[in-house]
């Protein structure tokens, strides 16, 4: 993934969408450098666009197993 970034940085847009906050990606990118050059070369430059933090999918699928 760190790849994709980096040959993509200043050459193309990149949308990224995730329903964990940037200090939870360590999880993912277990390698704490690695997470952090991620995450530099995601928010460098970037529009960040928080949406909150409740998933319109979980909400749904709760609400519908009430019903």
């Amino acid at each position: 993934m760190f790849q994709v970034f980096t040959e993509r940085e200043e050459r193309a847009s990149i949308a990224v969408a995730s329903n964990a906050a940037f200090s939870e990606w360590a999880r993912t990118f277990t390698d704490p450098r690695l997470c952090a050059a991620i995450v530099d070369r995601i928010t460098f430059q970037a529009n960040i666009i928080e949406t909150g933090t409740d998933s319109y999918r979980l909400r749904t699928a709760k609400r519908k197993q009430r019903t």
